[in-house]
């Protein structure tokens, strides 16, 4: 299951340079992130619920072209890799003309929240991945 974020970048994104600053991207990204979550039925309040928390361990990112002010953006996120307690997203950022400026895997993982250590994926989590990738 595919999510597509769609924002504006905005003045308090940008660095001296005038395009958007590095960490800025990590930022869309997460917010991409998020939403997809939500969209699979485990936002964040769900997850508090349940006592489990989600938590990123690595993060491989390209950064392709710049991003300036006022540009419509596309944050793409969708399930690439399934382990035994981790997942790998696959995310990307489109510019308003369709060109990819951004590519990142994402590897995360689910902590129980009162422990603190890393416990199963949700059955959410493993449905759509495996539905996703076996396609």
């Amino acid at each position: 299951m595919q999510h597509i974020m769609e924002l504006t970048v905005r003045s308090t994104d940008l660095d001296m340079l005038g395009h958007v600053n590095n960490a800025k991207y990590f930022e869309y990204l997460e917010w991409g992130r998020f939403e997809w979550m939500k969209q699979i039925g485990l936002g964040m309040e769900e997850m508090t619920r349940r006592g489990i928390l989600p938590v990123v361990v690595n993060v491989n990112v390209n950064y392709r072209q710049e991003l300036k002010l006022d540009e419509k953006i596309q944050v793409i996120s969708k399930p690439l890799r399934l382990g035994n307690k981790s997942n790998t997203l696959y995310q990307e950022i489109r510019n308003e003309k369709g060109e990819k400026v951004c590519d990142a895997e994402i590897t995360g993982v689910v902590l129980d929240a009162l422990t603190r250590q890393v416990t199963e994926l949700p059955e959410e989590f493993k449905a759509v991945f495996q539905a996703f990738v076996e396609c």
